[in-house]
C-alpha cells in the first residue's frame, strides 16, 4: 500500500506543480516525504527478519481475571 501512496503522492505533486496549485502541490509533496519515510521504515523491519518469539515450552499469558 505503500508503493501505491507514493506512486499517488508523487502524480498529484506534479500535477499541482503543472497547474500552478502550489499549496497542493506542497501537500502532496508533505504527503510524499511521509510515504517515503513509512516504505523505509516497512522495508528496514522486513529486511530485519523475524523477532524472538516464545517456543511452545512458554506457556501463554493469563488472561485478566476481572471482566468488564
Amino acid at each position: 500500500m505503500s508503493v501505491w501512496g507514493l506512486v499517488w503522492a508523487l502524480i498529484g505533486t506534479v500535477a499541482f506543480a503543472l497547474a500552478g496549485r502550489n499549496g497542493w502541490a506542497i501537500a502532496c509533496g508533505v504527503l510524499l516525504l511521509v510515504v517515503t519515510i513509512d516504505l523505509a521504515v516497512v522495508l528496514r523491519h522486513i529486511r530485519q527478519g523475524p523477532h524472538y518469539q516464545p517456543g511452545p515450552g512458554i506457556p501463554p499469558y493469563e488472561p485478566p481475571d476481572r471482566r468488564p
